[in-house]
Formats: C-alpha cells, sequence, structure tokens
C-alpha cells in the first residue's frame, strides 16, 4: 500500500518552524502520545530548514547498541553523535539535532539544560510521558525547555486532510464567527465527514490508511493494533509489575466505563476491592495522561471561575485519546451504527469522546458539572476573557433541545455563566436564552480566549 503521509496537514508544524526560526534559545519539546505523528511533523519541518539534520531515536538505541545509556555530560553527548553523524556536526543555524523518544533516558532531560547553555547546535526534541519522566529526573531543565502538547488529527485536519483547502476551512471558520448557519449541501458534506471522522479518528496511520483505500477493515486492523501498543507502551517504564498491570487494566476498562449511564471510572473494579478511592490510582491515572493516550475529565459539584477551586477528582472520567480507537472497540466493522445513525444505537458515547479529543486538542482543560439533584453537563470549559464559565452539552440524537441539568446550570445566577453551547447534528443555529444551539462540526473552532464568536459579544 502506498502512503501518502506527505499529504497531511498539521497545524503543529507552523509552530515548530516559527520556533526553529525564532531568536529563542530555549529547546522546544513535543509531548505526546506514540503514533500521533510527532516524529515525521518535526523530521518535514527540520529537513526543509536546515542543511544538516540528525535524528537520534533512544527507543532503536535503548533496543540496539545503547550508545547514549550511560550519557551525562555535553562532552560525552557529543561523542556519541558524532559516532553516527560526525560530518553532518556544523554549525548551529544550519544543524539541527532531534532527541526523538527522549524520555528512553530521562538524563537526557536534564542534560538539555546544558546543551542549550553550550549553543553549538539547534536542538528539538519529543517524548512521551514527559510528565513522568520529569519527575524522574535529578534536574528539571526550567527555563531551557518549551513544551508543546501535540495530539491525533483534530477534525479540521481531517477535513483537510478529505479535500476541504484551507480557504474552504477559512469560509466555514467566518460563518461560526459570525452565528451563520451552513447551506443544506455543505452541511451535509461536513456532517458526512464528521461521522467518518468517528470512525476513523486523528491517528495518521489510520487516516492514511482510509486515504488510500477507503477499505473499514484495514483502518480497523491498524488501530486494533496501536490499542494493544498503547496498553503494552503505558507500562512498559514502569518497573513494579503489580503497577504495569493497573495501568493495563484501568486503560482497557475506558470503553466500557463509557458505556455506563455516569461513564465514570469505578474505582473498586480496577481490582475488584470495594472503597478504593483516587487517591489510590493517582499515579496509574497520571502515568495514562501523561503518556497522552487518556483524556481526564474532572467533575465540578460547585461550579465557580476557576475551576480548579473546585474540582472532584474522585468523580473521574477517561477518554481514549483517539474516537476511532473508541468505535473500533465498539462496532469492529459495521460502520451503520455511526453512519446511518441506526435506532438502536446510542452515539452519545462516540460523540462526547469526539468533543473532548477536539476540546483537549484546542487547549482547554476539561470538566463536567455533576449535581445528584439535577444531573450532568457534559463539560466546563473556562473563557478566560469574560472569567466566566462555557457549559457544553453533546447531543447525538433528535431531542437536543431536552437537558434539564444544562437548564438548572445556567439559570442559577451564582454561577456567572454568560453562554452555554449544546453541539448537535442539527443544521441550523438558534439560541434559546443563553443557551446556543450548534451543528456538531463547529466543535472545531472553539478555542480559548478566541476574542470572536460564542466566546465574546
Amino acid at each position: 500500500m502506498k502512503s501518502v503521509i506527505a499529504l497531511l496537514f498539521r497545524k503543529i508544524e507552523a509552530f515548530i518552524e516559527n520556533q526553529l526560526r525564532s531568536d529563542s534559545d530555549k529547546i522546544l519539546v513535543i509531548d505526546g502520545a506514540r503514533q500521533i505523528g510527532k516524529t515525521y511533523i518535526i523530521r518535514h519541518v527540520g529537513t526543509k530548514l536546515f542543511e544538516n539534520y540528525i535524528e537520534l531515536n533512544f527507543v532503536e538505541d535503548y533496543e540496539g547498541d545503547r550508545l547514549f545509556e550511560t550519557v551525562r555530560t555535553v562532552d560525552d553527548f557529543y561523542l556519541r553523535v558524532s559516532m553516527i553523524a560526525g560530518e553532518r556536526m556544523k554549525e548551529k543555524d544550519n544543524t539541527l539535532i532531534f532527541l526523538d523518544e527522549i524520555q528512553q533516558y530521562p538524563q537526557l532531560l536534564t542534560l538539555l539544560k546544558f546543551l542549550r547553555e553550550d549553543n553549538r547546535f539547534t536542538y528539538i526534541a519529543s517524548g512521551s510521558m514527559l510528565g513522568v519522566s520529569l519527575k524522574k529526573t535529578t534536574s528539571v531543565p526550567i527555563g531551557s525547555i518549551l513544551r508543546k502538547r501535540m495530539y491525533p488529527l483534530d477534525f479540521e485536519e481531517f477535513l483537510i486532510a478529505n479535500g476541504f483547502n484551507e480557504m474552504a476551512v477559512g469560509v466555514l471558520r467566518k460563518k461560526y464567527l459570525a452565528n451563520e448557519s451552513l447551506d443544506e449541501y455543505t452541511h451535509n458534506r461536513v456532517l458526512d465527514l464528521f461521522k467518518k471522522y468517528l470512525l476513523v479518528g486523528g491517528l495518521p496511520d489510520a487516516v492514511n490508511s482510509y486515504l488510500d483505500s477507503k477499505n473499514i477493515a484495514n483502518v480497523r486492523a491498524i488501530q486494533s493494533d496501536i490499542h494493544d501498543f498503547y496498553a503494552a507502551d503505558a507500562a512498559k517504564y514502569e518497573s513494579e509489575n503489580q503497577r504495569k498491570l493497573k495501568i493495563q487494566r484501568i486503560y482497557e476498562m475506558i470503553p466500557s466505563n463509557l458505556e455506563n449511564k455516569k461513564k465514570r471510572v469505578v474505582f473498586k473494579d480496577i481490582e475488584d476491592k470495594k472503597g478504593k478511592r483516587y487517591t489510590d490510582y493517582q499515579d496509574e491515572f497520571e502515568y495514562l495522561i501523561s503518556a497522552g493516550i487518556a483524556l481526564d475529565v474532572k467533575a465540578i459539584s460547585n461550579p465557580a471561575f476557576p475551576l480548579i477551586e473546585s474540582e472532584n477528582k474522585n468523580l473521574l472520567k477517561l477518554y481514549l485519546n483517539d474516537v476511532g480507537l473508541l468505535t473500533n472497540i465498539l462496532y469492529r466493522h459495521n460502520i451503520r451504527a455511526v453512519l446511518d445513525q441506526e435506532k438502536s444505537i446510542n452515539l452519545g458515547t462516540v460523540y462526547e469522546s469526539a468533543v473532548a479529543q477536539e476540546l483537549r486538542a484546542h487547549g482547554f482543560d476539561l470538566c463536567y458539572y455533576d449535581n445528584r439533584k439535577k444531573g450532568e453537563v457534559d463539560y466546563i470549559v473556562e473563557d478566560y476573557d469574560t472569567l466566566s464559565l462555557l457549559p457544553i452539552e453533546v447531543k447525538s440524537g433528535k431531542d437536543y433541545q431536552i437537558h434539564s441539568a444544562l437548564n438548572a446550570l445556567v439559570s442559577n445566577e451564582e454561577y456567572n455563566v454568560q453562554k452555554a453551547i449544546v453541539f448537535s447534528n442539527t443544521r441550523e443555529i438558534s439560541e434559546k436564552g443563553k443557551i446556543y444551539y450548534l451543528p456538531i462540526y463547529y466543535v472545531m473552532f472553539l478555542e480559548p480566549n478566541a476574542g470572536a464568536g460564542l466566546l465574546s459579544d
């Protein structure tokens, strides 16, 4: 099968390029799950901007000669690099050294500080589980690195991969900002691609397979392999066997938890022990979240700005980092469940997962509203421009205007909710009081501090 990976547009490319071209002496570190395209996009930018490009993959090194396993000093690092690519070690302005999968050797994170001070070459790094790895370093290189989180393709990137050019996306964005509905034809086209995004997701290998063959069996095979890889890889860097098993168990429970009415992590089910709480598995949750393969959504019972003051971690929801992985587990090769919206299938979990993936990729921290008497609202995010909260409800069916918990939340003056959004399959934008009804695909334009559109007047 031929690869079309070069066709994939990634918004982070411009960020990486700007950082490498800038006068900043901080070393950019791209953080994120495995299999999301970090290596490819850095290689693409690096070879475009630098005459001398040197790539060091430390997972491959660890599984091979382990040249860098004992490196602790700048001189030792240069010596090892010269053994691989000495002829390409020129000047700072024309030599980029890419430290890929740097978490494999945590001491190299500390070394970044000294490589920056030495200032002999230009550097960029990537890794997964960097939050965990940084805790294990003897000296965290604060002030020396710039961490940027990367995610699977979001829906905008998926649209572009499927033939929408940036101009067309720009027109859609203008309509969103002006609160304008799309015409029937365009709506149907974009909604159809959104449903296909629910099946394919945003992992580059799956997207490339879909673009190349349009064969759901091929896409599902890739997703199954990646899901299994994540389950094994998430615990690879943990030495204690018991913790490995708990990490894998929590990860594998995510789809079944999401199919429950409350969608929360059931702590007693992790080890089949009653009385367990969030604190009993805090490190395991942090591991999965730091690895980028799980997205956490914390409960808020008293929604006041800022949300961090009222988070309830004991009512935690976890989503997979890619909606395609979820629909593979739930429906396998049966695409009718998503594309045809069969009445017997409730797609609420799938739609919520896609929105969680989208919001997190756009930089939102995720919480949900939980009230024993009034119910739940799917998401609450912060709007720093107005110092208020933006509740978001996600609906997959025709009853999208039924949302008693959202009504109660919006009407409570103590919470200072100025606007709320309900995303659904509906085409026409409408509003009822403080609540705006938007087509589900417009979530791709929701950004923190957008300065326009629904987050401000």
